[in-house]
């Protein structure tokens, strides 16, 4: 199967840090690769409201059958949302609210569908200890696993004023191979028994 690529880009800025460094990654594939470029900020889902078990189901929003459809036609997804408060940003975090709703309705196959797709991350951070980007990966990871698909992994980049992220050499040459990376089953770790 040709690859397909969904760039969701989830910043609060335009042509920020963290859209710069997916792009940087993204000119790495393969030419004939397809990209698809959507900003969350211009597509925006409400909250989300759980109604999975109310009598009446919460009505389909704005912008959520485009963002359905472009994820459904994906082989790989990219979170490109810089970090906010240690984990992604709202409008990253709405997207897979969303997929609690699509596990059910309209088509219920949603979940097998999404099962061996792979997803990634890019995010530019202001911190240079990346261990901080530590609950943002395992919010990706997790989402992941939990549709049993693959996990990429994350691009991380070090940026705060506009176009920084590209003076961060590590990152730019991580991004030159990215999504040339073996991307895994993403599973969840053997957690201990509680007592």
């Amino acid at each position: 199967m040709d690859r397909s690529f969904l760039f969701l880009l989830a910043s609060a800025r335009q042509g920020g840090n963290s859209e710069l460094l997916a792009r940087a990654a993204a000119e790495q594939l393969p030419a004939a690769t397809e990209r698809r470029w959507l900003d969350l900020t211009r597509l925006p889902l409400p909250d989300f409201v759980d109604t999975r078990h109310a009598e009446t189901p919460w009505p389909k929003q704005e912008n959520e059958e485009t963002l359905r459809q472009a994820t459904l036609a994906a082989t790989d997804i990219v979170i490109v949302s810089p970090l906010y408060w240690y984990s992604v940003s709202s409008y990253a975090k709405r997207y897979p609210d969303y997929w609690s709703k699509w596990l059910s309705t309209p088509d219920p196959g949603f979940k097998a569908a999404m099962a061996g797709r792979t997803l990634w991350g890019v995010t530019a951070m202001a911190h240079r200890e990346e261990n901080v980007a530590r609950p943002l990966e395992l919010t990706l990871h997790h989402s992941a696993a939990y549709l049993g698909m693959n996990f990429g992994g994350v691009l991380l980049g070090n940026g705060t004023e506009p176009g920084q992220v590209l003076d961060d050499e590590r990152a730019v040459v991580r991004a030159k191979t990215f999504f040339a990376r073996e991307a895994r089953p993403a599973l969840y770790p053997d957690y201990p028994e509680g007592d």
